[in-house]
Parts: C-alpha cells; structure tokens; sequence
C-alpha cells in the first residue's frame, strides 16, 4: 500500500523524528503519516488517558488530540545531509534533556546504528557533536 523503509527514528514523548525511505517515484509522506497517526491512535491512543478538550474543529474531521495536523519533511540531499539528520535525531533526547547520552534513550535506532558499526557505543557521551544549525531547522 504504502510501502517505506525507517532508517532513524527517536521517538520522544511530545514529538517524533524520523527518516524514512519512500520507493522510486513516491512522494506521498502525507498518506503515509495519516495511516501512522490514525493506527498508533486506534491502537494505543487510550492508554494515555489524554484529558484535554477536542475542539470543534477536530471533532467536525474526527481527529483525537494525540497528534498535532502539521508535519515537517525535508528531502535530504546527499550522504551528508544524512549523516547530519541522523545525528539530530539520535541526539534529540538529549537535547531535550530526558537523557544524558543517546545509549539511555530506549526508543531510538541509535542502538540498531551502533549493532550496524555506524556509531561508536559511547557516541554523543562526552564529544561534542557537530550538527549544523541548519539541520532539523530547515
């Protein structure tokens, strides 16, 4: 149906970061993060026990209030851009404090890139990582 590879993801408990691999000549992230959001909504939404209001608007198109409508894609360029977004994404729980270093973020597919030889275990612990202020502000 909509087929697409993950080839990083953090998932946080107020957002998500993901870098996904559609096939040739695809382009439709959009049907693809309605399918998401409506299954991880039926599936698992009530376990939250979210308490705030839906509004009218979100009731009018059936919508919960788990996830916000908007999404952010960035088609990434070369190798590069790659590494770059997989380094923001794997060092976001840290940037946002809920971790000191990326090996204590279970959700994450840094422990599949470090598995992989692509990052050192003790990646993100004590360096200073080099992402440029352009990435994942794109």
């Amino acid at each position: 149906m909509y087929s697409f590879s993950l080839d990083a993801i953090a998932l946080l408990p107020d957002h998500i970061h993901c870098i996904w691999t559609l096939p040739e000549g695809d382009s439709n992230c959009a049907a693809r993060w309605r399918y998401l959001k409506s299954f991880v909504t039926r599936s698992c939404g009530h376990k939250l026990q979210l308490t705030a209001e839906i509004s009218q608007s979100r009731q009018k198109r059936q919508e919960k209030n788990l996830w916000q409508r908007r999404y952010w894609e960035h088609l990434i360029r070369d190798e590069k851009d790659f590494s770059f977004h997989c380094d923001y994404i794997h060092y976001n729980p840290v940037k946002h404090g809920l971790c000191q270093s990326p090996q204590n973020w279970e959700f994450s597919s840094f422990h599949r890139f470090v598995k992989q030889g692509i990052y050192p275990e003790d990646w993100g612990m004590d360096e200073s990582i080099n992402i440029p202020e352009n990435v994942g502000n794109e």
